[in-house]
């Protein structure tokens, strides 16, 4: 009868462990409190329980049956109250009056534990020495204890069914942990009324418990079935292991004495150690093939995932791409829906590149600066909205509201990152898999491969997009430089025709000027008038279009001349002779703030009026993007030139605008070829800023940098040598 007294015993020590540390992993969170106190009504029958079954004397066991039915007591009360907490209704108004009704009830049945009407006497029962007979009120407590406790399972049933993932399978367990629990602690029961049934069931109270405490301090839980099954063969494989050896010792002992004498005690043990060394291989085999049962739909989809994976870094375009992992995740694990969110650079922002099955009031962006995404790239693992819900309820933390808030946004129960070394490219939303099982640990990793490989992929595709884009900026390079090749025999073909038609004009001009109209009809007066004013207009156009030509002249040729003694005000005139053709000068006030007399520099004219009307370019498309983007009320575009007084040789000229600006991950790029920042339909070939440097620093030996603040302005310095004399 050993069996009673070290079941009490164990429940005891283990009830007050997990009650201690379920308590200490978080002292705030209700649902840490209540369990704990809950674990304390149960230790306290559990080790009256053993005191009780070791008791030599029938006044000792009265005593302690009775501390141990004031446990009891409060036991359904306590679950109760711990269940309310648990799924979150304790603040609704009925649900805390029935918990104050259950610890009511608990202290009137506490006011009769102590009279005959609770325990009558103590008698032998079956093998037991000393075992309660139950008072009137007894079958009372009983109705209280079996509506309490049922009505606590019905509500994490019933929450179960409406909840998903990780808080749905937490429910779960304590679901079966409880029925266990109420199934072992009811074997108690009918020897108090002389039903002669042993309470066998009494050990499963300390499995009941530990249930619950895993499902309170795990956020990421085991499939259910995984659990009861993995617990299940535990207990059958050591069963066997541990009560062979003694099966067979009782039944053949008399034959091993008669045979071996007195070693016959050697085959036995020789029996428990060889199954001991069995044991832990009968058990892995036989949890394997459990599991592959259990399993076999989960690792069916793992398996294509594994395959997607590696066979996606052969895709080379983009949306073919992130349409392709968003379909085959969705399909594969059938799940409500999903979604990938790319980095964009240029806005600094994660936007919703591919979706399937996303509703339309989906969250398209999300700023790169967000409590979400400062988490993903501190922690670098996948995010499950349940645990970050959990997290902020117990922590009460703002990051973990904000970022639950976010993940409600976006309809995520699981964000997968995707790193390439310590850049975050974008990340994958998953909704609640179709059948509300739960993302396990072996989902999370294979979906962890993916998003790396992913990212491999994507990068690739960008890569390609990238050359793609270059490709077409040389070749628009090329042909502007072929323009530029051409603008010699262009240039003389088209004078030809200005000329051929000023002449025309000119010589029509005094054909009507020596007309004496002075007789002709009125009508044909006017008609004379207006063929006159006609050819004057053309002869002004003509003048004009000659303008033109010699800008582009001027503007294409290389410039080859050499350096000479040049004033600031004749290069910034050269270059707003041409940019005026292109820009509209009225949009912004140009402001010059330098001497008419400012000193000279030395340099290639030609060069330097490409130099000045690059930046005039660039500072005017940077003030129309300011316009766009911020649209200030009274915003008034501006561009001011300035040059300071030469030290050791060098004068500087300075070119600031009140534009956008430049964005800080995009500083270290401006002198690089082909890249631009202009996002107007006028984008340019991104080779501007680096022939300027080239102009300034290699063919003049000069220097230029530059200072930009986003949605403030850019400040560009050139330091030029000075003319002398």
């Amino acid at each position: 009868m050993w069996y009673y007294p070290l079941s009490g015993l164990i429940n005891g020590f283990t009830l007050t462990a997990l009650g201690i540390f379920v308590f200490l992993k978080n002292r705030k969170a209700l649902p840490n409190i209540t369990y704990a106190i809950f674990c304390f009504f149960i230790s306290f029958w559990s080790y009256s329980y053993f005191l009780w079954q070791i008791s030599k004397t029938s006044k000792d066991a009265f005593f302690w049956c009775q501390m141990l039915m004031l446990g009891a007591i409060f036991i359904p009360a306590a679950y109760f109250h711990f269940i309310t907490t648990v799924l979150n209704r304790y603040s609704e108004k009925r649900m805390k009056q029935l918990v104050y009704f259950a610890y009511l009830l608990a202290g009137i049945f506490l006011i009769f534990n102590f009279t005959s009407l609770m325990i009558i006497d103590i008698r032998p029962r079956l093998k037991f020495p000393f075992w309660p007979t139950a008072g009137p009120i007894y079958k009372y407590f009983l109705i209280y204890f079996a509506i309490f406790a049922i009505y606590g399972c019905y509500l994490l049933l019933k929450e179960a069914r409406k909840t998903s993932g990780t808080k749905r399978n937490q429910f779960i367990y304590i679901f079966v942990g409880s029925v266990l629990g109420y199934i072992g602690g009811a074997t108690n029961f009918p020897l108090w009324y002389d039903i002669e049934i042993y309470p066998v069931g009494n050990i499963l109270s300390s499995i009941y418990v530990a249930l619950v405490g895993y499902a309170i301090i795990r956020y990421r839980l085991m499939n259910i079935s995984v659990a009861i099954t993995r617990t299940g063969l535990f207990v059958v494989v050591y069963t066997l292991v541990l009560g062979l050896p003694f099966i067979f010792t009782l039944w053949a002992m008399p034959w091993l004495i008669g045979i071996i004498g007195a070693n016959w005690w050697i085959v036995p043990l020789a029996l428990m150690a060889a199954l001991a060394t069995a044991g832990p291989f009968a058990y892995i085999y036989l949890e394997k093939r459990a599991e592959a049962i259990l399993l076999r739909e989960q690792r069916r989809y793992q398996e294509t995932l594994k395959q997607a994976a590696v066979g996606m870094t052969r895709i080379r375009n983009l949306d073919k791409l992130l349409n392709l992992i968003v379909h085959i995740v969705t399909r594969t694990v059938r799940i409500a829906h999903s979604g990938i969110y790319l980095f964009d650079s240029e806005k600094e922002q994660y936007q919703l590149a591919a979706s399937r099955n996303l509703k339309d009031r989906q969250l398209p962006i999300l700023d790169s600066k967000s409590p979400l995404i400062t988490w993903i790239k501190n922690q670098r693992k996948p995010l499950i909205y349940e645990e970050v819900k959990q997290m902020a309820s117990d922590e009460r933390n703002h990051l973990f509201r904000e970022t639950a808030a976010q993940m409600q946004a976006l309809a995520a129960s699981v964000i997968i990152p995707s790193f390439l070394e310590d850049r975050l490219l974008g990340f994958l939303i998953l909704g609640d898999k179709r059948s509300r099982a739960i993302y396990t640990q072996e989902d999370l990793d294979i979906f962890w491969v993916l998003a790396t490989q992913a990212a491999l992929a994507i990068e690739n595709a960008l890569f390609i997009l990238e050359v793609k884009a270059m490709h077409e900026q040389i070749a628009q390079a090329e042909k502007m430089a072929t323009i530029g090749t051409m603008a010699d025999g262009l240039s003389h073909q088209i004078n030809n025709r200005l000329h051929a038609l000023a002449m025309i004009a000119g010589d029509t001009l005094d054909t009507v000027a020596l007309t004496d109209i002075e007789n002709y009809p009125e009508e044909t007066k006017v008609i004379f008038r207006d063929v006159k004013y006609a050819l004057e207009r053309i002869q002004a156009n003509i003048v004009q279009g000659r303008e033109i030509v010699s800008g582009l002249l001027k503007y294409s040729r290389k410039g080859e001349e050499g350096l000479a003694a040049v004033s600031i005000h004749e290069i910034l005139e050269g270059a707003l002779e041409m940019v005026k053709f292109k820009i509209k000068l009225s949009e912004f006030e140009l402001l010059r703030d330098y001497p008419p007399d400012a000193d000279r520099i030395k340099a290639n004219l030609t060069q330097m009026q490409e130099v000045f009307f690059n930046l005039i370019d660039n500072a005017y498309d940077a003030i129309k993007e300011r316009r766009e983007v911020l649209r200030e009320p009274g915003y008034k575009g501006e561009i001011k030139i300035s040059c300071r007084t030469p030290q050791a040789g060098f004068l500087k000229i300075i070119f600031s605008d009140n534009g956008i600006g430049v964005k800080e991950a995009d500083k270290h790029k401006v002198f690089t070829p082909f890249f631009t920042t202009k996002v107007s339909s006028r984008k340019g070939t991104g080779l501007g800023l680096f022939v300027i440097r080239r102009i300034v620093e290699e063919l003049h030996q000069g220097r230029i940098n530059y200072e930009s603040e986003y949605a403030e302005g850019t400040r560009f310095t050139l330091e030029m040598p000075a003319a002398k004399g």
